[in-house]
């Protein structure tokens, strides 16, 4: 799955017409934190050997973890000495005890400050722990230390998914000061899984004001991920508004927003290059009209003037920007019908391919034909996420004929509510009872599930006892779900990943253990067909871990006969769907297998009315993929295509690790 190479260089864009803050773009968030890292130590560096003191201003979240890493790095490297160095923290929720697992001075030590030799005097985060009525001065002497020590040199941010930089909400003013705040709904929203609910979070957060910040001599907001692409963009090409605080960074001097080319995908240069001007040159190299940004470019014109393709006309290529590609690749004809025919391949009833007997002499995917039926594994990141993307496509593999497993990832158990851990745990005492199995034991598990939880703090990790319950809930779900799609139970794998295994939100960074675990299930089946979670938005970075396992084993794997030959899928639907113009294989699905489908997500009952962890979305998660594989089918039927009830699309890996994950 190889990257559209945008109109303009992937490292610095200048301030132009479009995009208000000067914007670097990198492939991945590792090297857009190195460099940010690197900036940071290169002032450090620079303040000690004048004597002066080094002032910084951190954020915490999933964002800068990474900074931090090479921050540390370099401390234990590369002698980085942070003896000169002094820190102000954005933000602390409050109340907060500074030992809460949700704390973010525990955050701060956890991820930086116990690992290099920063004066703990010269550390400073808000205090969570102050009596109300003691906030207003704290807030006053925060200020003051910042301006005592001449300002903050660097600022690193973070943005939420409101626009918010620190906590400032929607509607705080360009000139606000370090204050207590009440914190958003979709904030809150965004912090529940860190709470294990929304109802634990916090209310309210003290926070440094959007002129505190703005008066930093440098600032690096940083962003990564497909989840943030739309407010990046609303941050820095609309206009400056108290409703997207991040807006105000236009009016700085020296900012600069970092991105990986996933949370950039929104810009225009991006989205739309041809709105910029000519695209023959630009800085950092030359834009050629190849095939994925032709169809990309033809169905954005088809899809804002509401036109099927081979209707679009040489006068709507031209008034709408796009008159070089015309000069570059000809009539408006042509184009159409070349772009109508990609689409129109990408349509499939026969995922895994046709049986000899079902082939015709002008089936566009006869290449894949050759073997039938096919070994296939479906991966599974959560025990729901099969179902969930591609549930249909699994239905239509199983009544094909075709040999499919899936493998589930991880346990998904810190996703279960104590109380269905609770009913579960009863169940199994009254079953126990009823046939006479251990009633003394069985008495005391249910004793310590329903001791233990009712004494649970927020964001406690639960005893083994609860997680084996809980990971066991999601099992059985698991099962009922596949039987649904026609997966027997005795080709569903539970691989139990290891870097899951922490019982906490928070997970252990994809490990050697991980990546063998993947290796040698791939070895045992052989298969010709892989499916793999793409959708990398998933609040936690679950998937993210689970795709670059599978594809560092099928990397690691490559010149073994059976993987030669073998296809790897990606598909989306939990979390975000696939582009028209990136899908490569488009499977349709008819009204019954639509609710067949719905069936299968429904077994998994744990996750269904309110899921724990459900996201920025507030739809289930059935409700979504409905609507998703809708949309699909319905574009495909306004860009002059077959109409079919749903599609579920996919797009194929092409073997290079880098790009990907």
């Amino acid at each position: 799955m190889a990257a559209l190479k945008p109109a303009a260089s992937t490292d610095f864009a200048l301030r132009n017409q479009i995009e208000r803050i000067p914007c670097c773009v990198f492939k991945h968030a590792q090297s857009a934190s190195e460099y940010v890292a690197g900036q940071i130590a290169d002032l450090i560096r620079q303040r000690a050997a004048e004597g002066k003191p080094c002032v910084l201003g951190l954020a915490t979240g999933s964002t800068p973890t990474t900074v931090y890493a090479e921050l540390v790095r370099l401390h234990r490297e590369e002698g980085l000495s942070f003896a000169g160095v002094h820190t102000f923290n954005l933000d602390e929720y409050y109340p907060m005890q500074p030992n809460e697992l949700q704390s973010y001075v525990r955050f701060m030590n956890e991820n930086l400050f116990d690992h290099i030799d920063i004066d703990r005097a010269n550390v400073r985060i808000p205090d969570g722990t102050l009596a109300e009525e003691d906030v207003l001065a704290h807030c006053a002497n925060y200020e003051q230390q910042i301006e005592e020590l001449g300002g903050v040199d660097i600022q690193v941010l973070g943005i939420g998914r409101t626009g918010h930089i620190g906590f400032n909400e929607p509607g705080s003013g360009r000139d606000s000061r370090t204050r207590m705040i009440t914190l958003d709904k979709k904030t809150r929203q965004d912090a529940s899984s860190d709470f294990f609910g929304e109802d634990y979070v916090p209310r309210r957060a003290i926070t440094m004001g959007v002129g505190t910040i703005l008066e930093s001599a440098q600032i690096y907001m940083l962003a990564f991920g497909e989840g943030k692409a739309k407010v990046v963009a609303e941050a820095v090409e609309g206009e400056v508004t108290p409703i997207i605080a991040a807006s105000f960074l236009q009016d700085h001097p020296n900012s600069i927003v970092v991105l990986d080319e996933a949370a950039a995908a929104r810009l225009t240069r991006y989205q739309a290059p041809w709105l910029l001007g000519p695209l023959s040159s630009g800085p950092g190299g030359v834009f050629e009209w190849n095939d994925e940004w032709t169809r990309k470019a033809v169905i954005w014109l088809a899809t804002k003037l509401g036109k099927p393709i081979l209707k679009l006309t040489e006068e709507d290529y031209n008034e709408e920007g796009l008159q070089e590609l015309l000069a570059k690749k000809g009539r408006a004809y042509d184009i159409n019908l070349q772009v109508f025919r990609q689409l129109q391949a990408t349509i499939s009833g026969w995922p895994g391919g046709k049986p000899p007997e079902r082939r015709q002499p002008g089936d566009r995917r006869q290449a894949h034909d050759d073997i039938f039926p096919k070994r296939i594994i479906c991966f599974s990141p959560h025990p729901d996420d099969d179902v969930i993307s591609m549930g249909g496509t699994l239905i239509r593999l199983c009544d094909q004929g075709h040999e499919v497993h899936i493998a589930y990832q991880t346990s998904g158990n810190v996703a279960v509510f104590d109380d269905d851990a609770i009913r579960y745990a009863e169940f199994m005492s009254e079953f126990n009872r009823q046939f006479g199995i251990d009633p003394e034991q069985t008495a005391k598990l249910e004793e310590h599930v329903e001791t233990f939880l009712k004494n649970k703090q927020p964001g406690q990790v639960d005893s083994p006892e609860v997680q084996a319950i809980k990971g066991l809930i999601r099992r059985t779900e698991a099962r009922a779900g596949a039987r649904v799609a026609g997966v027997p139970e005795e080709r569903c794998r539970f691989l139990d990943m290891p870097f899951y295994q922490t019982g906490r939100v928070r997970k252990n960074p994809l490990g050697e253990d991980d990546v063998e675990l993947i290796m040698a299930y791939l070895e045992e089946l052989q298969p010709h067909q892989l499916y793999c979670a793409g959708d990398l938005s998933d609040p936690h970075g679950t998937h993210r871990t689970c795709l670059r396992a599978i594809l560092t084993a099928c990397d690691r794997l490559k010149d073994r006969d059976w993987m030669q030959h073998c296809v790897v899928w990606l598909y989306r639907g939990a979390w975000q769907e696939w582009e028209p113009h990136q899908i490569e294989m488009a499977v349709p699905l008819s009204p019954q297998e639509l609710l067949r489908k719905r069936n299968a997500i429904f077994k998994h009952e744990s996750q269904k009315d309110k899921a724990l962890f459900p996201g920025s979305d507030p739809r289930e998660f059935w409700q979504r993929a409905e609507d998703r594989n809708r949309g699909c089918a319905q574009l495909y039927d306004r860009l002059g295509l077959s109409e079919f009830e749903a599609i579920e699309g996919f797009v194929r890996w092409k073997g290079e690790l880098d790009g990907v994950v």
